[in-house]
């Protein structure tokens, strides 16, 4: 060691140490509720994909049956005639994990309404269910009140 080190030392004040973690304290304080919404955000995008996904099975199913319903038992779609198909998956996201939304179908011969619900104890389990219809019609229930009183969108 020479004088010069000993006149200029090299390093971080404590003062300074304590000014970078208020900073990065106050940046990850404004980042992390951010980042928390985006990704529920992109959970239930998935959910909403995977509810397409099984619209457009149900309506390749109507094609070749003119009904919603089993009209005949076939592996591995149909089990009983009259009943719904069986969804090829019933949990999104669809690949991977971990799942966040169950998948359920509810079905007549005409019209059939696909519900996607937040498993609870879950991350999205605040953020109410969402529903898709014959008719293209989306539902979610925004305020987790379980009804759907005038939430006609997906869209927050």
């Amino acid at each position: 060691m020479n004088d010069h080190d000993l006149l200029n030392p090299r390093g971080f004040t404590l003062i300074e140490l304590m000014i970078t973690v208020a900073i990065v304290g106050i940046l990850a304080m404004i980042a992390v509720p951010s980042y928390t919404s985006h990704l529920a955000n992109v959970r239930r995008a998935e959910a909403q994909g995977s509810l397409m996904e099984l619209a457009n099975f149900m309506e390749r199913f109507y094609t070749e049956n003119m009904s919603y319903l089993c009209v005949r038992e076939y592996a591995p779609t149909c089990t009983a005639v009259g009943s719904p198909p069986t969804l090829p998956f019933t949990q999104a996201p669809k690949e991977g994990a971990p799942k966040v939304y169950n998948l359920a179908l509810q079905a007549a011969a005409s019209t059939y309404t696909l519900q996607a619900t937040p498993i609870a104890g879950g991350p999205q389990a605040e953020n109410g269910a969402m529903e898709l219809d014959h008719t293209g019609a989306r539902r979610w229930d925004k305020n987790n009140d379980g009804a759907f009183s005038g939430e006609t969108s997906w869209s927050r």
